[in-house]
Order: C-alpha cells, then sequence, then structure tokens
C-alpha cells in the first residue's frame, strides 16, 4: 500500500496510543471490555503510525505526507 500518513500524523497517533496504554496499565480503564477496546485501539494506532498507512485514509483519499500535497 501506499503511505499515506504524515509525521505529525504518525506523532499524535504514536502519543494517543501510549496514552491509552497508560491508563490501562495504571487502572485507570477498569472494566475488562473497556481495557480490551482500548487495547485494540491502541495497538491499531501503533501499527499504523509504523506503517505510516491508513487504510481509512485510503478509502477517503486523504494523504498527510508532504510528497502528496506536493503532487497537486
Amino acid at each position: 500500500m501506499k503511505k499515506n500518513m504524515g509525521y505529525t500524523d504518525k506523532i499524535i497517533r504514536l502519543l494517543a496510543a501510549f496514552i491509552i496504554l497508560f491508563l490501562i496499565w495504571f487502572g485507570q480503564i477498569t472494566d475488562p471490555t473497556w481495557q480490551i477496546i482500548a487495547l485494540v485501539v491502541a495497538l491499531v494506532f501503533a501499527a499504523t503510525s509504523f506503517f505510516e498507512v491508513c487504510p481509512l485514509y485510503s478509502i477517503l483519499g486523504i494523504c498527510t505526507r508532504k510528497e502528496c500535497k506536493q503532487e497537486k
């Protein structure tokens, strides 16, 4: 897949993933169901940041990379 995520977007997603994991680790999210949902969301944020590809962005035709903006 073509990379469609810029640097700022990656940092925001990684920070959100760490905040979610922090909340789970320190017991701020106590319900097991919500813990699993939050963990899945954190993992998706981390994975999309790592691979620099967001499937939802691909579907909607969004690109936050500088290279994409220069092509237009």
